[in-house]
């Protein structure tokens, strides 16, 4: 399963590990995913989603049909009927 969120587009970006040296060698920053189910009222389903813990606080804000709607308009494709 690739680690990429269904609503941000958020993937791993690379980066080095700093030693006390000051040695440099490679590594990987994960995003935080989580797999979370959402009710959605407006349709009446439930839709599962693998997304970032940023995007849950955005939903907490905007409930989940005002932002999954926000962010189709980008591009995203979230899997839910809107």
């Amino acid at each position: 399963m690739s680690k990429v969120c269904q609503l941000t587009g958020k993937r791993p970006i690379s980066g080095n590990n700093v030693s006390h040296s000051n040695r440099k060698t490679k590594r990987r920053f994960l995003p935080n995913l989580q797999k979370k189910r959402f009710f959605v009222p407006e349709t009446g389903e439930w839709v599962t989603l693998r997304i970032t813990t940023a995007a849950i606080r955005n939903i907490n804000k905007l409930g989940v049909h005002a932002y999954m709607q926000k962010q189709a308009k980008k591009g995203f494709v979230t899997g839910a009927k809107l």
